[in-house]
């Protein structure tokens, strides 16, 4: 597939899946909060956590729950090489723009500002509430490639012209059209630094 060429002002980003590791931290809580001990991140096939056959739906939404209100006491962990991949980018282009399916903002804000040492003012976090609607919110930043986990929110995204760009996770390993990245570097290398 060809590679594109991202201008830093033509970007954003989904948060859980692609900047954090939200699936790590919901399999460690699963384990030390209640004793799930059998679940592995490659076994996470399906984006729609209810999904899984070895969690209790009810249980799965607790452990949603814990994670979108931070109050959860093992630490959500940026994916790895993300950190240094946006300060580079803000060098370049700011605010940078998160845009989440979460229906509060605030909480991921500061987990941004503060793990990854970005300044507030260099960032932007808006938060949706649903998956439908991060598409209104990104034709109205204009942003041309937006990077995401969930396959079904690319399709939504492609029908409305933006390029969604596939963060790689067992959850989206269907067949899709779009340029896909596995890691921060594969996507820093799409980024034109200039």
């Amino acid at each position: 597939m060809k590679r594109v060429k991202i201008r830093p002002s033509e970007v954003a980003f989904d948060i859980d899946g692609v900047l954090a590791d939200t699936m790590s931290l919901f399999i460690d809580i699963a384990e030390r909060d209640f004793g799930v001990s059998d679940l592995r991140y490659e076994d996470i096939t399906e984006y729609d956590i209810g999904q899984l056959g070895r969690l209790d739906r009810t249980l799965s939404i607790e452990i949603l729950c814990r994670i979108l209100d931070g109050s959860h006491a093992l630490p959500l962990e940026p994916l790895t090489g993300a950190p240094d991949v946006l300060r580079r980018l803000n060098q370049y282009h700011r605010p940078t723009l998160f845009v989440t399916a979460r229906p509060n903002g605030d909480q991921i804000f500061g987990w941004i500002r503060d793990v990854l040492g970005l300044d507030a003012d260099n960032i932007e976090v808006v938060a949706t509430g649903s998956f439908e609607d991060k598409k209104d919110v990104l034709l109205d930043r204009k942003v041309v490639y937006f990077v995401e986990d969930r396959l079904e929110t690319c399709f939504l995204l492609s029908d409305a012209g933006i390029k969604p760009i596939v963060f790689i996770q067992p959850w989206n390993r269907k067949p899709h059209p779009f340029p896909e990245v596995g890691n921060w570097q594969e996507l820093e290398s799409m980024i034109a630094f200039e």
